[in-house]
């Protein structure tokens, strides 16, 4: 039996649904101004489902994103907002701890958008600056192409703290990047940068087990965090997309998502959870299976 680290599920995407507000380029960002404790009561209830990570709502938190809405000078504020949030939830589970997202510049699953690596790790840089010190975890998330993965990487060199990279990939073929770079060409990457853990996320659940045979192969610890999209459509690969012109699948409920999990824990994954459209539920689901198969949730 493993230990196995359980993550938390969608952030961005459940704090929207709570928010009941019309979903917008910076999805979950505006709330962290107007009703922060939606954040901070996102972080509990995945806490209370058996989740030992809160995983902060700063992935769209970026001046690039910021910028075209006049939000620039909110920069730091909607960063101490995140953490705090998370800090508060985290009050009364003494075990649990904050990973510090990083997700992608300018836009998500669009690597010709990313700033060449130099330029990202500055960028990168100054989140991890402002924040690491209060987190346990750094995580580079949703990097779609090996240039996105150098520039997170880069950035995250010198923390003290656990650093993982979460790729996403394909949505029909999990060796593939959604760049179209084969996923096992993060090997040199790995091999230069040492990151503690290696994931894929945001991706299709039926794509991820190819996707962790890879992994497997690098000699990290690894893990995944799957989506419940149909898939990433066209309509969302434009600027200024909205969560609205992507589609929740109505086949992946909690048991569904479970068996998936428990599927890469079979795989040797030691890092579960989920992501966008996986809610509290599916987690405590997923805890609820690793406990009677004898594994130890920490």
């Amino acid at each position: 039996m493993a230990d196995i680290t359980l993550l938390d599920g969608s952030i961005g995407q459940e704090i929207v649904n709570r928010s009941e507000d019309r979903a917008t380029p910076l999805w979950s960002t505006a709330v962290m101004m107007e009703n922060p404790e939606i954040v901070a009561d996102v972080h509990r209830d995945y806490f209370k489902s058996g989740a030992t990570i809160a995983t902060t709502n700063t992935y769209a938190v970026h001046r690039d994103r910021l910028r075209p809405e006049n939000l620039e000078d909110q920069f730091d504020l909607l960063l101490d907002n995140a953490m705090t949030m998370a800090e508060q939830a985290r009050r009364s589970y003494s075990s649990a701890r904050i990973a510090l997202s990083l997700g992608p510049l300018v836009a998500s699953y669009r690597p010709e958008t990313c700033p060449i690596p130099e330029i990202a790790e500055s960028l990168y840089r100054e989140i991890i600056s402002k924040l690491a010190d209060r987190a346990d975890i750094v995580v580079a998330e949703t990097m779609s192409s090996l240039r996105q993965a150098e520039g997170a990487l880069r950035a995250m060199q010198g923390s003290e703290k656990l650093n993982w990279v979460a790729m996403t990939v394909d949505d029909f073929d999990g060796t593939k990047l959604r760049s179209g770079e084969p996923l096992s060409h993060m090997q040199s990457l790995v091999d230069l940068y040492q990151p503690d853990a290696l994931l894929i996320n945001c991706s299709r659940p039926e794509a991820v087990s190819a996707a962790l045979e890879i992994l497997n192969e690098f000699g990290k610890p690894f893990g995944a965090y799957a989506n419940g999209f149909t898939k990433i459509t066209k309509e969302f690969l434009v600027d200024s997309a909205t969560i609205e012109a992507l589609h929740e699948r109505d086949d992946l409920g909690p048991e569904a998502y479970g068996d998936f999990a428990m599927g890469w824990v079979a795989q040797g994954a030691t890092i579960i959870g989920g992501c966008c459209e996986i809610g509290p539920d599916h987690i405590s689901e997923i805890a609820r299976r690793l406990k009677e198969g004898g594994h130890s949730i920490r």
